[in-house]
């Protein structure tokens, strides 16, 4: 064996150990994490107490300080007996339905089984709901049987719900240890905003093949415009032969192009813009009542709000969506900055929807609709809860008009069309 070899094999052998040290150490942390984790900060308190009052008692020579160190030490020990069993449940958690509307009931069941060879004893079984928890006892539970408890969710508020993940939980009547164990994963559950429904189309506008013409001139599109002189790379498909019959020359048409059915809602969310929260639902309702008519008249929806674009692609979809939508930071703008947003990313939308609150100034709005893409239709409204009836004006070449409840959509809808 050379000089080398015998230098490297006690390397080698340490390295190994080491290797060997680190796994052990590893998985001893491990478990010391799982034992300290059970330890509520009670028990933490109370075994303080016992090893001072014992110290105190060996060094002072008091008696009563060292039987009571005895006496904590040993109901620390009872209570941790509470923690051996096991909590092998299956758990099964259901809710009856995923997607519900602002202020329906959501209800949903919780089953545990034990499929086990053993009994289960006793244990508690948390249910996280939103920020709050909701906790069941569950009796014993002997080998294949089962217990199940159902529950009702409180929805006054839009929202998205996570519902979940189980805990089962295993500890002492004092409280001094826990022990958690996670089952299942976790629900969403969709608040719908409320939403009213309509007769007619959301605006009234064309819903044709050939949508709205356009300034622009194109040599490929629906609405015919001239015939031109052919110029390599044309269509030939878009040839007009008795023309070119008639004049020698290969004429070829051209066409307009035109705007197709595209209906954009720009919902702000600046929380400065809104009276209430309460003007902030309204025009979340709003923006999903006028949304949902749009898709019923197969138009292509977009839905743009500060930051980002929301799904928008059916209707649920869209209140999906919706439910989640929530106050923008300061620096993500107002309406204008949502206007030029919409702008820049839906050069050719046909009709564009602005959505924001009574404290939206006019100047603002009127800057807004000017910002927003050269002949599409537009609309601005105004959530206010203190209007009593909805109310229509002017800005530019915009209509806007005010809503105090969502019933008021179809009459505010009806004199924008007059």
């Amino acid at each position: 064996m050379t000089t080398e070899a015998l230098e490297a094999a006690p390397i080698a052998r340490d390295a190994g150990w080491r290797d060997v040290a680190a796994v052990i150490g590893a998985r001893g942390l491990a478990r010391l994490r799982k034992v300290t984790a059970a330890i509520r900060p009670l028990a933490w308190v109370l075994m303080a107490l016992a090893i001072g009052f014992w110290i105190l008692g060996q060094v002072a020579g008091w008696a009563e300080f060292t039987v009571a160190a005895v006496v904590i030490a040993i109901t620390v020990v009872l209570c941790a007996l509470f923690l051996i069993g096991r909590t092998a449940y299956d758990v099964s958690l259901d809710l009856a339905r995923t997607r519900v509307v602002v202020g329906e009931r959501a209800v949903g069941g919780l089953k545990l089984a034990n499929h086990g060879t053993r009994a289960i004893l006793p244990s508690r079984v948390v249910l996280p709901v939103g920020s709050g928890r909701g906790e069941f006892g569950i009796r014993r539970l002997a080998p294949g049987e089962e217990a199940e408890e159902l529950f009702a969710i409180p929805t006054q508020k839009r929202g998205v719900v996570k519902v979940g993940p189980v805990s089962v939980v295993r500890g002492d009547p004092l409280g001094l240890f826990e022990r958690a164990h996670r089952r299942d994963d976790p629900v969403d559950l969709f608040v719908h905003p409320k939403t009213i429904l309509f007769d007619g189309q959301s605006l009234g506008y064309l819903r044709d093949l050939e949508g709205l013409p356009a300034a622009d001139l194109s040599r490929d599109d629906v609405s015919f415009h001239a015939l031109l002189e052919y110029q390599p790379g044309d269509d030939l498909r878009h040839v007009h032969w008795k023309s070119t019959a008639r004049t020698g020359t290969m004429m070829v048409r051209q066409y307009e192009e035109t705007r197709r059915s595209h209906f954009v809602i720009g919902l702000s969310r600046a929380a400065a813009e809104y009276a209430t929260g309460d003007d902030f639902e309204l025009a979340i309702s709003v923006a999903g009542s006028i949304g949902l008519r749009a898709i019923r008249d197969s138009q292509r929806v977009d839905v743009r709000v500060q930051g980002r674009e929301l799904p928008a692609g059916t209707g649920k979809q869209l209140l999906d969506s919706l439910s989640a939508v929530t106050h923008s930071k300061p620096r993500r703008g107002g309406i204008e900055d949502l206007a030029g947003v919409v702008a820049r990313t839906m050069p050719l939308a046909s009709v564009v929807v602005l959505i924001c609150g009574s404290k939206v100034r006019s100047d603002d709005l009127r800057l807004a609709c000017s910002r927003l893409p050269f002949g599409a239709r537009v609309l601005a409204i105004v959530a206010d809860r203190s209007a009593s009836s909805p109310a229509l004006r002017r800005i530019g070449d915009a209509d806007v008009v005010t809503v105090g409840s969502l019933e008021q959509i179809p009459l505010a809808l009806q004199k924008v069309l007059a």
